[in-house]
């Protein structure tokens, strides 16, 4: 478990590691590979692996249940705090290569630009999440830790919402991972709906045994 764990740090951590070399290489020779506006890509790329770990987090489940392997389980915790690591960098690049310093403008640009708006709530919901994914938190909450951690379902729903505002043309990316989200919440709602049909069985076939 040690040494899966280990594998699913390294893999997460590198989009970060490779991103920091290529705006290195930037900064040094203007050759990182950054495009023609490497603003635009560095912000690109840590929302769309924010987007990318955020469905992850939610496809550990589904697996789980597909799979019956339950130490799946383990790594759901780890793969939501780093889908708010690059969201919290993706928010990042924004303020200080985008609006270069001039912060004060983010709450302008949120009431002006609603793709702005819905990334930065979802970030807002990721906050507390994040800040409860301990152990001592987990024990400390209870049942409501449960309760609390729903807002994963919002928060992917907005950050989709997100990406799609955000491209104005070609919106084919941001529909695969409408798409993906749409499964993923999909299989939830079936699973819920078929164990809702299952607990109402026993009761129904009684009351058609009573006279």
């Amino acid at each position: 478990m040690i040494a899966a764990k280990a594998l699913v740090h390294a893999l997460a951590l590198t989009p970060a590691a490779i991103l920091a070399w290529q705006i290195r290489e930037e900064w040094l020779t203007g050759s990182g590979g950054l495009g023609a506006d490497p603003v635009a890509e560095i912000e690109h790329r840590l929302g769309l692996w924010a987007l990318r770990l955020l469905m992850i987090t939610l496809a550990v489940t589904p697996l789980r249940q597909l799979t019956g392997q339950a130490a799946l389980l383990r790594f759901r915790r780890m793969l939501g705090l780093y889908a708010f690591a690059y969201a919290t960098l993706h928010l990042l690049a924004y303020l200080v290569l985008d609006l270069r310093g001039y912060w004060t403008q983010i709450f302008e640009e949120i009431v002006k630009r609603p793709y702005i708006t819905v990334g930065f709530l979802a970030w807002l919901l990721l906050i507390p999440l994040a800040a409860t994914s301990t152990t001592a938190a987990i024990r400390w909450l209870g049942r409501n830790w449960g309760r609390l951690h729903k807002a994963i379902y919002a928060i992917a729903v907005l950050a989709v919402l997100h990406f799609w505002w955000l491209v104005k043309s070609d919106i084919r990316e941001p529909l695969l991972y409408a798409a993906i989200l749409a499964v993923l919440l999909g299989w939830r709602l079936v699973r819920r709906l078929r164990n809702a049909v299952r607990a109402r069985a026993p009761q129904g076939r009684r009351d058609q045994r009573a006279p």
